[in-house]
């Protein structure tokens, strides 16, 4: 797969932060390292968002079943001088050999829930932290905007197209890559970035640049040519003056001596609206009703609710940099955090950074076909419902439920997870009333008892 860097045997364990190192390291020497431990993935706040769309699982699970120590990098290690000759020959043999616990991707989660729980040798579940919370937590972002970008294009159950056009000014190719991957599963339709499509087996789309128009002597001569080679294509006219382009489009589509067809002209700059209907008419008035009107440039889920807002006839739109980056939201409040460590439960005190404290489960309870609420449970308690958390990985080995899917197949479960959302939370506006998250009793009761019992410790500790 293209710049899954992070599959590289000679790199692949260093995706780490130091202090990960440092702690294994830690554990090693006081024998700790092998206790049982639970860790949670999950997101504090939804900040901006009534939803998120879990995302990035595939490429946890690659690194965890590759996870492994090369000598390259036992050597750099070595070179740090902060690691045992010891620490570092028990590394060379360093694998995964845990059990993770997470939501199929592609489903609609809400804060506090367990989107990954790692259920393994507090050394190996305490290394991986770094990365699963890199990848999860960028392709959930983006999936997530990527959702309500789409859903303002396809408003009224209109099929209108979603392209992603965030490569260029994404943070580098591994994001360019993970976020084509994201806005795909959250039901954008094609992709401009190529080794996305090679990747993901995904569609890929383009248009043309100014610079092409720009470097012939004439803008006819640019369409023509271009039109000549790719039959159907998207032609951009807004080069110079946008309606005289979408004049000289029509020009070449109805002269009878180029047989030319093609297939939508491209907004990119101006009053989107008001060129839109003015090109639509235009177009119309030459008979050329299936040419297809796109837009693109700055846009976003509220730009393309606006356009639509004002009547813009428009079949589909070019989403890049603020998809691709999340722009308004560009980061969650995401953490790992342990739940549990020998068989007992554990969790934070922290004002606001509290934590649910050992196993658990995520029910979603449904009246007449919609999600009404959630609950957090225990992992032992029965709840009506259907329960969200699925075993991926046993003993370090994928499961059925973690094996590799298609990209359509992702789609598919996401468009119908998503359909199972009330309206108000597909809305653009965040000032809905929020879905219904409540902790079970015997989760209640968890947090009571593990509270109470590390504020003893700690009073016990300060007598």
């Amino acid at each position: 797969m293209p710049f899954d860097d992070h599959l590289r045997p000679e790199t692949s364990a260093l995706y780490t932060d130091l202090y990960q190192l440092t702690m294994l390291q830690a554990y090693w020497r006081e024998g700790m390292d092998d206790a049982p431990a639970v860790f949670d993935l999950f997101v504090r706040r939804l900040q901006g968002r009534n939803y998120l769309l879990a995302c990035g699982l595939e490429q946890a699970l690659e690194f965890l079943e590759t996870l492994s120590f090369s000598e390259a990098a036992l050597d750099y290690l070595h070179d740090q001088e902060q690691f045992d000759d010891a620490f570092l020959d028990w590394l060379s043999g360093f694998e995964f050999t845990g059990d993770v616990y997470a939501v199929p991707e592609g489903t609609p989660v809400f804060a506090d829930e367990p989107i990954v729980e790692v259920v393994a040798p507090i050394g190996e579940a305490q290394l991986v932290e770094t990365f699963l919370l890199n990848q999860i937590t960028f392709q959930t972002a983006i999936a997530s905007k990527a959702c309500r970008v789409v859903d303002a294009a396809r408003r009224d159950d209109a099929d209108r197209l979603v392209a992603d056009f965030g490569m260029r000014r994404m943070q580098g190719t591994d994001a360019a890559m993970k976020g084509a991957r994201a806005a795909l599963i959250a039901g954008a339709d094609a992709t401009s970035n190529v080794a996305a499509g090679q990747a993901y087996d995904a569609p890929i789309t383009g248009t043309m640049a100014h610079s092409y128009v720009e470097a012939h002597d004439s803008e006819l001569d640019a369409l023509r040519a271009f039109a000549e080679q790719y039959p159907e294509t998207i032609l951009l006219v807004d080069t110079y003056d946008t309606l005289d382009g979408v004049r000289k489009v029509i020009d070449l589509a109805t002269d009878p001596e180029l047989d030319i067809e093609v297939g939508g002209i491209r907004l990119d700059s101006g009053d989107l609206a008001a060129l839109a209907q003015q090109s639509r008419r235009l177009l119309d008035e030459a008979g050329l009703h299936d040419v297809l009107i796109l837009a693109s440039g700055g846009l976003d889920e509220y730009a393309i609710a606006e356009l639509l807002d004002r009547g813009a006839p428009l079949d589909g739109f070019g989403v890049g940099t603020k998809m691709g980056t999340s722009a308004d939201h560009p980061a969650l409040d995401s953490a790992y955090k342990l739940s549990g460590y020998a068989g007992e439960p554990r969790m934070k005190l922290s004002t606001e950074k509290s934590n649910l404290p050992g196993r658990k489960q995520v029910v979603r309870q449904y009246e007449n076909g919609m999600a009404v609420r959630d609950v957090i449970a225990t992992d032992a308690e029965q709840v009506s419902g259907a329960p969200l958390l699925e075993r991926v990985m046993a003993n370090g080995q994928r499961t059925e439920a973690g094996a590799s899917r298609p990209l359509t197949a992702l789609r598919e479960h996401a468009a119908a997870r998503l359909a199972e959302l009330p309206a108000r939370l597909r809305a653009l506006s965040p000032d809905v009333p929020p879905h219904e998250v409540v902790l079970s009793d015997g989760l209640e009761e968890r947090r009571r008892s593990t509270r109470r019992a590390l504020e003893e410790k700690m009073a016990a500790e300060t007598s």
